[in-house]
């Protein structure tokens, strides 16, 4: 296979982003994608201000490098003097700050027009998809900063590597994780395209999962004349995706152009050979957990091959990876038990997540408790769930984390449950897991066990006491 011509004339421009602008301030500047352009902006020496109704460990961060931030919605705690007011579409529509803003004629953006503009004369490297984006997203961006290429990049994750989701370069190229929300994605103009999956999702977006394709078909039609797109092989409608140049990739599928060969589990690491397009790359290994991250491996090994990167410094850039915060956590560890956590919140995340654990670990029991994002999620994906789930030992689910949505009747946990078929299922509020825990590794004290908290909403907040409560019992 030819290899396909990637035009890199935009990288011998410098990186200029925004110009002209003193102040910003961001309304939900907690969100992650949001925080990643709130960092940007401050490392620009750009005032930037923010309003959230939470605060979180991601707004301490930021206030910890300088960004003021306030909690309640009051017009009385805004400067006025903003330039641009950034806001995220969970924002609802009577939201005081913004409606100010919005009557006294502010310019008003959406994260997704902002990233257009940051982004407007850059090369792009665009990843898009359902899930594995973010992972992806993070270790093209960690290969192109290891190998000295550089890259302006804005995650949808904190990398463990560097502790942000977000850092900058000179270098005239960014990386962004490509969010579907919204039809967010369609504002990006790609240089280099990914998409890992279009799994039915965001539905009350959407409507049915064939829009939603459209959506990501509609993506694949703003890549530049000679860009290229990178998909994964066994999309429903690949046939239909625009790209003059493409290549697919898969975890081990023979006819893909990019594949793993010779993949092994050793030491705890991955071990395998990638073939891209017909040049075969040796030797990388990969010590974050799950099939489903070889797979994400590939598709950013198959990026720095078209970008020319050379292959002994992404092989380095791969082996040290430390993954991304909540995507296939090890939380914790002994010779007993073993604590991870994921960020999992769509029925094939979370197959992908179990398969992973296993491959890992085998058949030692595996309990994961997981906290459904989203009532609209649930309603529509409650089956994929619960035969998603049915693969580990014990389920215990969680109350619905409703995040931007208000109860819908008939919808709760129990709709997952009832679809849960050989698996042993409880139903547990919050406050209660840790004594759950705990009542568990006392009557199985002799036995291995793999404990797992997944989803999109506040489960992670359970680890500190998952944590105390290890550290008691199994040290």
């Amino acid at each position: 296979m030819r290899k396909p011509l990637l035009d890199t004339r935009l990288l011998t421009r410098p990186f200029e982003g925004v110009v002209g602008i003193k102040e910003v301030c961001f309304i939900g500047i907690g969100g992650i994608g949001m925080s990643a352009l709130a960092r940007f902006f401050l490392e620009k020496g750009i005032a930037v201000t923010g309003y959230d109704k939470t605060r979180t460990e991601l707004t301490m961060q930021l206030e910890g490098a300088g960004i003021p931030i306030h909690y309640e919605d009051s017009i009385d705690q805004l400067s006025g003097t903003a330039d641009l007011v950034v806001y995220t579409p969970a924002i609802p529509a009577d939201h005081l700050e913004l409606n100010w803003y919005r009557n006294n004629g502010y310019a008003l953006y959406k994260r997704s027009d902002l990233l257009q503009r940051i982004t407007d004369g850059s090369l792009n490297i665009c990843i898009a998809g359902t899930h594995g984006k973010t992972t992806t997203s993070t270790l093209v961006a960690h290969i192109l900063r290891q190998s000295g290429m550089g890259c302006n990049a804005f995650l949808g994750g904190i990398a463990s590597n560097y502790g942000t989701n977000y850092w900058g370069s000179a270098t005239n190229c960014c990386v962004v994780e490509a969010d579907e929300y919204d039809r967010s994605f369609l504002k990006l103009r790609p240089h280099i395209a990914l998409i890992t999956a279009m799994d039915p999702d965001h539905l009350d977006i959407y409507g049915t999962p064939e829009m939603m394709e459209e959506a990501f078909i509609s993506f694949s039609k703003l890549i530049a004349p000679q860009g290229v797109l990178l998909y994964k092989k066994g999309l429903s409608r690949a046939a239909s995706l625009a790209a003059t140049q493409q290549l697919s990739y898969h975890l081990q599928d023979g006819t893909a152009d990019c594949r793993s060969v010779g993949l092994t589990v050793q030491n705890g690491a991955y071990q395998f050979d990638v073939v891209v397009a017909g040049d075969l790359l040796t030797g990388f290994q990969l010590h974050m957990g799950g099939l489903h991250n070889v797979e994400n491996a590939i598709a950013a090994i198959s990026m720095a091959w078209l970008l020319g990167i050379e292959e002994e410094k992404v092989k380095m850039a791969i082996a040290n990876f430390k993954g991304v915060q909540r995507r296939f956590e090890l939380i914790w560890q002994s010779d007993q038990v073993v604590l991870i956590d994921d960020y999992a919140h769509h029925p094939a995340e979370l197959a992908a997540l179990l398969e992973g654990v296993r491959s890992l670990h085998g058949s030692i029991s595996c309990t994961i408790f997981f906290q459904p994002h989203l009532y609209s999620r649930t309603r529509d994906l409650a089956a994929d769930f619960g035969a998603a789930l049915d693969t580990a030992d014990q389920v215990v689910l969680l109350p619905i984390y409703p995040a931007r949505e208000t109860p819908m009747e008939g919808v709760c946990s129990e709709l997952i449950a009832s679809h849960i078929k050989k698996a042993t299922v409880s139903l547990l509020p919050k406050e209660q897991v840790a004594t759950w825990v705990a009542n568990d590794l006392r009557m199985n004290e002799k036995q291995k066990r793999i404990y797992i908290t997944a989803g999109a909403g506040d489960i992670d907040q359970l680890l500190p006491s998952l944590c105390q409560l290890l550290n008691t019992s199994c040290n």
